[in-house]
């Protein structure tokens, strides 16, 4: 019987690889990144209802920090775990820490049914970490990676401890600015070396003079095709619900949210959140001062720990 050319096509809302050849090339860019960062004690995929997670396992340095809440990283849309690699010494040389590779962006995950919608994203995060057996975890999440963070602390927050969320999405909408950076990132990339250092200075964009970031980043925009919409910011009732320690950091030259207006608005709508800015960073300040913001979110989780009465108390 001929195959039915409707179940052969791709599905419109699912992500997918355009080939094998393209994935493999990726897969192998990433890992050249990874190397860059904490070597992974462990990989492993858990299933969801929507598709399998790829999940790598770091730290801790010290065995009796194993018991210590772990740390879970959901990185940016369009990457995977490997933009956590600044990332990963410092942050594993003190607890515990999965990261995540999201469905539906391009990584080691299987994509198989759309995740896109609110309570379907908090669902797909809610079933990996049961999957992982973590009932407890400090959530920290980077761009798309800080919506789905923000949207899980307002509908599913039972095994957050906290919450951290670096440049995120989620609080405003995603306007044009951002879309014409990122459009004149990935063409920079194609630029005469010499002119690459000048370019990433004035876009802020580390990814143009390092080389193993850049081929990731290219390879990643030919291998892989993202079938998502831009997340919708949450309410000003749907922040006021949240009750998870938040620690909000934005770039003083982001372009995806306006710091100053969010450095006053989410500390007055989630009860206790903290909120600051990092100088000398746009989009991304994980990556361009890991040993500062590695600091600044260890302590705040030490902080949150802190409060948690102990079983002897």
């Amino acid at each position: 019987m001929p195959e039915n050319p409707a179940r052969s096509r791709p599905r419109r809302d699912i992500g997918r690889y355009v080939n094998d050849a393209l994935r493999d090339r990726y897969f192998a860019a990433c890992d050249a990144v990874y190397a860059m960062g904490a070597p992974a004690r462990f990989e492993t995929d858990v299933e969801t209802s929507f598709g399998t997670t790829h999940v790598y396992r770091y730290g801790p340095t010290d065995p009796a920090d194993e018991s210590r809440t772990p740390v879970v990283l959901i990185h940016g849309s369009g990457g995977c775990s490997a933009q956590w690699y600044p990332n990963t010494p410092g942050l594993s040389a003190r607890r515990p820490v999965y990261a995540l590779d999201t469905p539906g962006d391009p990584g080691r995950s299987v994509h198989r049914e759309p995740m896109w919608q609110p309570e379907r994203a908090a669902q797909w995060l809610d079933e990996a970490l049961d999957a992982l057996g973590l009932d407890r975890v400090h959530l920290v999440g980077s761009s798309y990676g800080g919506w789905l963070t923000l949207n899980m602390a307002h509908r599913r927050p039972g095994r957050l401890a906290s919450v951290t969320l670096l440049d995120p999405g989620g609080l405003e909408k995603v306007g044009l600015r951002f879309f014409t950076w990122i459009f004149v990132s990935l063409f920079a990339t194609f630029a005469p070396k010499a002119l690459r250092p000048r370019l990433a200075a004035w876009l802020e964009q580390p990814v143009l003079v390092v080389p193993e970031l850049r081929a990731w980043v290219r390879a990643g925009v030919r291998a892989f095709r993202i079938r998502r919409p831009a997340p919708l910011p949450l309410t000003e009732d749907e922040l006021r619900s949240i009750r998870t320690p938040l620690y909000l950091v934005m770039g003083r030259r982001s372009l995806l949210v306006h710091p100053k207006r969010q450095l006053e608005r989410v500390p007055r709508l989630v009860a206790g959140a903290r909120a600051e800015i990092v100088a000398d960073t746009g989009h991304g300040p994980a990556i361009d001062h890991p040993r500062l913001l590695n600091a600044k979110m260890l302590n705040f989780m030490d902080d949150v720990d802190s409060l948690v009465p102990t079983p002897d108390a």
